[in-house]
């Protein structure tokens, strides 16, 4: 019973039309798409952190100026007050990362992605200096992750439609 039921399953997902975003594995369209973005430098503590987090999602090509893509990432990384206390104190702080990127086909010129992703985090300020001063870091490496992902995400979702409009 348990394997009729499976197999209804099965084929009920095959007939909605979903399909596997990296079908192919490492020699999939998506696959070898993300492998070719060059991922230029990007200015600051936190653009060398997230080239670094864009640079282990991406794969090898990141660093290839010769590659198919050029992902161009501009960041805005904000550290803000939000609780003041009676005493002028500051309790807690807000660290917001921005990203703002565009994905350029280095073959035609053409802007295939131009979008926006961003992340935030709440730091609480305490008595230690040193401890604000690394939770304020470790937000923002955390930030970096999340945001690279957002960005991946969204290249995969380019890179398929791209595929979709691509005679194979």
């Amino acid at each position: 019973m348990r394997a009729v039921l499976a197999s209804l399953a099965l084929a009920s997902l095959s007939a909605c039309g979903l399909s596997p975003m990296y079908a192919g594995g490492g020699d999939g369209y998506i696959a070898q798409g993300l492998d070719s973005v060059y991922v230029p430098a990007i200015p600051d503590r936190a653009g060398w952190l997230m080239r670094n987090a864009l640079s282990d999602r991406l794969g090898a090509g990141v660093g290839d100026p010769a590659a198919r893509y050029r992902l161009d990432v501009r960041l805005d990384d904000q550290l803000e007050s939000l609780a003041i206390l009676g005493d002028d104190t500051i309790s807690r702080e807000r660290r917001t990362l921005r990203a703002r990127y565009q994905l350029v086909d280095l073959s035609s010129g053409a802007i295939l992605l131009d979008a926006t992703a961003g992340s935030d985090a709440g730091i609480d300020v305490v008595s230690s200096e040193y401890a604000t001063i690394a939770a304020e870091q470790r937000a923002l490496e955390n930030l970096t992750q999340r945001v690279a992902d957002q960005i991946v995400t969204q290249l995969a979702l380019t890179l398929r439609r791209q595929a979709a409009r691509t005679p194979q």
